[in-house]
């Protein structure tokens, strides 16, 4: 796992953005997935800001995203579907037909779960999965507890992912409670894991995810299982890291021939 450090949230933005355009530079056609939130805003907007510049091109990439409600009708501005369109997806050259959103309106939920791991099979797997992180440790909507080996499959959110998620909607208890997410085991059959995060808000749990147990009980743990991983975080996002001057340390003599 490397940790990076960076002094604010537009440096985390660039170099998160910085990793995905060396991949897409070097494998047009890579399989993305994505990940909503706040963590992951900046990224896209550098990206879409190189897009635009026609530096940087998504025509023949494919992507996955990690998450959908269950029961909010079509076109639902707060569904992950439109988010992802408004914040990315819509604003860069990505073949439509090629972005996949699991499905939260089927009258088959179980199968429709099983449908998507196959088309995430069936691409190839992801080349990169983009990842932020809940105040209690939670990737995609596996909150505490999950099965670190868990699939796609439908999820019940805690009170206060609900909480979180309020603001997206007019009204709190239009929030719903349960969620088709990604499992950790999916997430991890990913080449690499891209986890962002920045704020004060999220020290605790980057701390939890990079230098405490593998717990279900902080689902972002799982990410050291996998040999793969680059963490970028500002400096308050670091706060409660132990080890954070050796990252800093390890960053700065990094080698020119060591991958990224």
């Amino acid at each position: 796992m490397e940790v990076v450090i960076q002094p604010d949230a537009a440096a985390v933005a660039v170099f998160g953005a910085d990793i995905i355009d060396r991949l897409i530079s070097t494998k047009p056609g890579a399989v993305l997935g994505l990940a909503t939130g706040s963590s992951p805003l900046g990224v896209y907007d550098e990206l879409i800001r190189r897009c635009v510049a026609s530096t940087l091109s998504f025509e023949d990439a494919t992507a996955f995203l990690l998450d959908e409600y269950i029961g909010l009708p079509p076109g639902h501005p707060a569904s992950y579907r439109v988010f992802i369109e408004q914040h990315f997806t819509g604003r860069v050259d990505i073949d439509a037909s090629h972005v996949h959103v699991p499905d939260g309106a089927a009258d088959d939920i179980v199968a429709a779960c099983h449908d998507y791991e196959q088309r995430i099979r069936d691409a190839g797997g992801i080349d990169l999965q983009l990842l932020g992180i809940g105040a209690d440790g939670h990737v995609g909507f596996n909150e505490p507890t999950s099965s670190l080996a868990s699939r796609t499959r439908v999820k019940t959110l805690t009170p206060q992912t609900r909480s979180d998620n309020a603001r997206f909607f007019d009204n709190p208890d239009e929030v719903p409670h349960h969620v088709v997410t990604q499992g950790i085991g999916t997430i991890l059959e990913a080449r690499h894991l891209l986890l962002i995060a920045n704020g004060a808000s999220k020290a605790g749990a980057i701390a939890k995810a990079v230098e405490g147990p593998v717990t279900s009980m902080c689902p972002a743990s799982a990410i050291q299982l996998h040999p793969h991983v680059t963490v970028v975080i500002d400096e308050a996002a670091a706060a409660e890291l132990t080890l954070a001057e050796y990252y800093r340390d390890t960053f700065a003599g990094k080698p020119l021939w060591q991958s990224s």
